[in-house]
């Protein structure tokens, strides 16, 4: 679903679910600002569509992992080249992976215990969460360990320099639970720009997909929020008869971060 709309503090008040570090953000004034209007595409079931569209409102070409920034264009990351020794459960998936080993101008942090680009569906994780999951992109999917929350940001592609974005958006997997998954967008003094729902699943394996492009480049970071909780080991989904909505990740899609 394509539209437009307003980030107003009225449209939505999330809480902050977990204890991820919030010292670049402020907390003073936990509504989204009334400051812009935004592109978003949302989606849910089969989103190729919701994908499509969007690399549409982010805009070509699709620029690969080279030093930037390049002048248009996006990035787009997606699990399945990373090499084996970061798969699964040593959870060493490297924080700056797409910016150092891959130059896409991206870096990760969480409060867990790190990240885990996962081959099985997390199926070893877990046994009950055999079926939950399905991939966009095969094979790969992925998730911090240990907590629910990511937050990613941006640099100028293949080096520190800081970066901001126009939009960003990602594929999630396995949403039940409404209202709790979330990407909010913050500009670089940490106010936060709103904060969008992402839609619950639409089918048993179902992918959801969420995504916003403001007028400029505007978003120094994005906080994502996954569920009710994390996954971790024994987990049963609440779709199974457990008490926690465990949901993981697929693709991300960012217009070329450019310096300050």
């Amino acid at each position: 679903m394509l539209n437009k709309y307003h980030f107003l503090a009225a449209l939505l008040l999330v809480s902050a679910l977990t204890a991820c570090d919030e010292s670049i953000y402020d907390t003073t004034n936990p509504a989204p600002l009334p400051i812009t209007t935004a592109d978003v595409v949302t989606g849910s079931g089969d989103v190729t569509t919701s994908v499509a569209n969007f690399r549409i409102v982010l805009g070509e070409p699709r620029n690969g992992g080279t030093v930037g920034p390049a002048t248009s264009g996006r990035r787009e990351v997606n699990w399945d080249g990373v090499p084996s020794q970061f798969n699964n459960a040593d959870n060493r998936f490297p924080a700056d992976f797409f910016n150092t080993n891959v130059k896409l101008g991206l870096v990760l942090s969480t409060s867990g215990s790190g990240f885990r680009n996962d081959t099985t569906l997390f199926g070893d994780l877990s046994p009950a969460l055999v079926g939950e999951f399905a991939a966009f992109s095969p094979n790969k999917i992925f998730s911090p360990s240990g907590a629910n929350v990511i937050d990613v940001q941006f640099r100028r592609a293949g080096e520190a320099t800081t970066g901001v974005v126009a939009g960003f958006g990602a594929v999630f997997v396995d949403v039940d639970v409404a209202n709790r998954t979330t990407l909010e967008f913050f500009d670089r003094a940490g106010k936060s720009l709103g904060t969008l729902i992402v839609p619950v699943r639409s089918g048993a394996t179902a992918l959801s997909f969420a995504g916003a492009r403001f007028p400029s480049p505007l978003v120094a970071s994005v906080r994502i929020t996954l569920g009710t909780g994390a996954l971790i080991s024994g987990l049963k989904d609440i779709s199974s008869g457990g008490t926690v909505d465990a949901v993981a990740l697929d693709d991300f899609l960012y217009t070329e971060p450019q310096p300050l």
